[in-house]
């Protein structure tokens, strides 16, 4: 554990620095596309960011960072449970979605000790049934992960009870060398595109 959180922290604090300029573009473009069509006396200062309520380690509650791309008025509720999440994407949304571009701010929740790289993909405050069986096996005790056993085995595809087992193996074989080449996945994930539907 003491080696993952120095990992976490070295790697957070390396690609907020790289990374730092890109995000910075991102957070333009997004309130240019938010603006954009509206007359000057009509900006929407609808903020960048979007702090949403998940569940973190030992079922606290806490907030996490994402870029915004959907609107103001977008239900809490997981993505591909909605009936039409493309009418709530602001423009360019669904390419920061796809590439994960939305996720960055994440790396100031690794910072804060909230998240880790690798983990347990944090539930939604309302999802019960999900916390409900993290619970049950024990995950809730791990800290939650911008990406995990789960993502890279599904993402969006899988279903509560298939992305709780994936959850469990984890859990039960979590190593550093195992939350590399979950890492590896994961790039190679996203550059493809798998297993995200909005």
């Amino acid at each position: 554990m003491i080696l993952k959180r120095i990992f976490d922290l070295i790697l957070a604090l390396v690609l907020i620095v790289l990374l730092s300029i890109p995000m910075l573009v991102i957070a333009a473009l997004i309130k240019l596309m938010q603006n954009r069509g509206r007359k000057i006396r009509k900006i929407e200062t609808s903020p960048i960011l979007f702090w949403t309520d998940r569940v973190g380690r030992n079922n606290r509650i806490f907030k996490m960072a994402k870029f915004r791309t959907m609107k103001l008025n977008t239900p809490q509720v997981a993505t591909h449970l909605m009936k039409d999440p493309e009418d709530y994407l602001i423009p360019g949304g669904e390419f920061l979605r796809k590439y994960s571009f939305d996720e960055l701010p994440q790396l100031f929740n690794i910072l804060k000790g909230e998240m880790s790289f690798v983990g347990p993909r944090p539930a939604l405050f309302n999802q019960d049934d999900l916390v409900g069986l993290r619970t049950k096996k024990n995950i809730h005790k791990l800290v939650p992960g911008v990406t995990g056993w789960a993502q890279v085995n599904g993402r969006d595809d899988l279903a509560i009870p298939i992305k709780v087992s994936f959850d469990e193996y984890y859990l039960n074989h979590r190593s550093f060398a195992f939350d590399l080449y979950i890492i590896l996945l994961t790039v190679i994930k996203v550059i493809k595109r798998e297993g995200v539907q909005h």
